[in-house]
């Protein structure tokens, strides 16, 4: 299970992850959703990775995240 929080702080307990960035959140979670990569809709929800996921998909969603990210960055 992984969790993905935008912080400049680590993320140890539920304090922590409260003052995550959540606007960014929902802005990187639209902009996943435009690459065709759908994540849970809270940040405070687990994503799973399994056996599953081929390893395109696996890659398919970094280039989407790296795409993501360089949008919000603009």
């Amino acid at each position: 299970m992984i969790g993905i929080f935008f912080t400049d702080e680590p993320v140890i307990n539920y304090d922590a992850a409260k003052s995550s960035n959540l606007q960014f959140f929902a802005a990187y979670y639209r902009e996943m959703v435009e690459q065709g990569v759908f994540l849970p809709p809270s940040q405070f929800e687990g994503l799973f990775l399994s056996t599953v996921h081929s390893d395109a998909d696996i890659e398919a969603t970094i280039a989407a995240a790296e795409i993501a990210m360089s949008k919000l960055k603009a």
